[in-house]
């Protein structure tokens, strides 16, 4: 897992002690001591509730933000004498992406009806801000909701379903090395999102063709097909709004003030989901072994400082969403609080700065297999050609076993 690695409720992580042994709480596979109910009763009722109100001004304050950064991006860094525009720019960019990220959340909620009472006005907003940040809303609100409820499933979760060693291509372990990482990490953090949407990469296996933006895809039911082709409607509305502005302002405006935010959106998004997802203490099933619980449990919170609030606490409170994705995000860390006690070692959280768990995963994190210690091999853990996690106690404490090399 990298240097000084531990994925329990009970410390943060050291990341500046490279430490040559690493100990891992693995995830607990058995059948917890608690109930659904008994997680929902120790959440306090307020929780559960949604007010249109308190939504909106989230959305607003988010919307102000967008346009605050614009009026001031527009106005005076075209002005700046040279070369300071090449620095303002990328840092407009980064601010704007976060804040392009906020408002992609706010949809993400309203597929996931936390945002109002009313779905029709969910899905209006969520349609308006998805199509406005290049998201198919109704595609990946169906998908997406598959993903929730086939969370961890080897045959049936949607997206970062890791393969064994023997499925795993020849190429993922040519790329093993740094200059290899960095090429896939630049690679799946600028098209990865549009990647996954057009060709189902990283995504479930199918028996055809499958595509975020074809109504036809096996990804969605005979009555869905005409959403599928609402969301399309969308995007190319948008898409040709869009170009119109560039034909008047010039494709490099449209660039500057709009498509550099978009791309680093698109690079938290693909980070926020694979960290999500990925990590070695993580189980992941077969149908034999799996249900609804176990792969809720299989799903890691993550730390981004200050980005934590941006983001409307998706990224902290993660394994919450997994349980009861009806929260709305104000209320998320409070009801995070309150199941935590209940959970103990189920609950999974690693503090590492999401930078060096993007590299750390993306190095030690590369196909899955069995562990020694399952004598049916029907949960399978994450392992790396050059390292295996070693059981250290007869409980479920392992050990990564370092060879020396750091890369």
């Amino acid at each position: 897992m990298g240097a000084g690695g531990r994925s329990n409720p009970r410390s943060d992580l050291d990341v500046k002690k490279p430490d040559p042994e690493v100990m891992i709480k693995r995830a607990p596979t058995s059948k917890p001591p608690f109930t659904l109910a008994d997680l929902k009763k120790a959440i306090p009722p307020h929780c559960f509730q949604r007010s249109t109100i308190r939504s909106f001004s989230y959305l607003a304050a988010d919307l102000t933000a967008a346009l605050v950064l614009y009026y001031v991006a527009t106005t005076y860094i075209p002005h700046l004498p040279h070369p300071l525009p090449y620095l303002a720019w990328p840092l407009y960019w980064l601010l704007e992406g976060c804040v392009f990220m906020g408002l992609w959340l706010i949809a993400h909620e309203c597929g996931h009806h936390a945002f109002t009472d009313h779905v029709w006005l969910e899905d209006t907003v969520g349609f308006i801000l998805h199509s406005f940040l290049m998201t198919p809303y109704f595609s990946w609100k169906i998908s997406h909701r598959r993903h929730h409820a086939n969370t961890g499933s080897l045959e049936h979760d949607e997206v970062y379903v890791p393969k064994t060693r023997s499925k795993l291509d020849a190429s993922a372990f040519y790329l093993d090395n740094p200059v290899g990482r960095t090429l896939t990490l630049l690679v799946k953090l600028t098209l990865g999102w549009y990647i996954y949407l057009s060709i189902n990469a990283a995504g479930r296996p199918y028996d055809k063709f499958a595509s975020h933006y074809d109504p036809r895809s096996p990804i969605f039911s005979g009555n869905e097909r005409v959403l599928i082709l609402l969301s399309d409607i969308g995007l190319l509305s948008f898409s040709f709004l869009l170009y119109n502005v560039a034909l008047v302002q010039g494709f490099a405006w449209v660039f500057c003030v709009y498509g550099g935010a978009l791309m680093v959106m698109n690079a938290f998004l693909v980070t926020i989901t694979y960290l999500h997802h990925t990590h070695p203490s993580l189980p992941h099933y077969d149908d034999s072994e799996w249900n609804w619980m176990k792969g809720a449990f299989a799903t890691i919170d993550r730390d981004y400082g200050v980005l934590n609030k941006v983001f409307h606490n998706i990224t902290d409170t993660h394994v919450l969403h997994h349980l009861f994705s009806y929260i709305p995000h104000y209320h998320a860390m409070e009801a995070t609080k309150a199941i935590r006690p209940i959970m103990g070692e189920f609950y999974q959280c690693d503090r590492t700065p999401f930078l060096v768990a993007l590299w750390r995963e993306s190095k030690n994190c590369l196909f899955i297999e069995p562990d020694e210690s399952d004598e049916k091999n029907k949960v399978l853990h994450i392992f790396n050609k050059k390292k295996k996690w070693k059981l250290a106690s007869k409980e479920t404490d392992f050990m990564l076993q370092r060879n020396g090399n750091q890369s």
